[in-house]
């Protein structure tokens, strides 16, 4: 019989912690906004091609705050977990990632998307944090299928995806709005009975 999402609720702790020697992953938190606001701000320009057209008010602690609610409601919901990715012996914010859209039912999936900080990117951190999010997804959510789209011209994602073990799967037409426009995506996925 599938798992509802009562049964998954009631698994859940109030928090996520996700974390090893170098890596420390969880919810975000109010007192998290300094950091957030000055890398997503360093990086903007870094980041707008690859996500959702910016607000103008994308940056204010307001948005921020209302961003943080959403969160801890669609974990509380059992629908996503937004976390964010430290450096554990500084606590310093590198990026995000969430395990979104989760399903549960016959589908037993979920999506990823993630984000990294400028001056972070290229030096392993995210790879590192999908090492800890995929035995979480696949152990503690007991899932059995992560998904994650990438827009053609993103090599860098595309390499990452593959070296942590997902298979391009297909082609989707227009399938998300990034940046003000719709871009078709490169749709990869790994399973649980995956190895690797």
């Amino acid at each position: 019989m599938p798992k509802s999402v009562f049964r998954f609720l009631s698994r859940q702790p109030d928090a996520v912690e996700l974390e090893n020697e170098k890596y420390l992953l969880r919810l975000p938190r109010y007192q998290d906004f300094n950091q957030w606001h000055r890398l997503r701000a360093e990086s903007r320009k870094f980041l707008e091609p690859w996500e959702p057209t910016w607000r103008r008010d994308e940056l204010t602690e307001g948005a921020y705050r209302a961003r943080v609610i959403r969160g801890k409601q669609e974990y509380a919901s059992g629908q996503a977990i937004p976390l964010f990715i430290f450096l554990k012996e500084n606590r310093t914010l590198v990026g995000g990632i969430t395990i979104g859209y989760i399903r549960r039912g016959a589908a037993q999936s979920c999506m990823i998307g993630y984000w990294m900080g400028e001056r972070h990117a290229g030096q392993g951190h995210m790879y590192a944090a999908l090492q800890l999010v995929i035995p979480y997804i696949f152990s503690g959510l007991e899932l059995h299928r992560i998904e994650a789209a990438c827009i053609p011209d993103n090599a860098r994602s595309m390499r990452l995806l593959e070296k942590a073990g997902f298979q391009r799967e297909g082609y989707l037409r227009g399938y998300l709005k990034i940046n003000g426009q719709w871009h078709d995506h490169v749709m990869f996925s790994r399973l649980a009975t995956d190895t690797g």
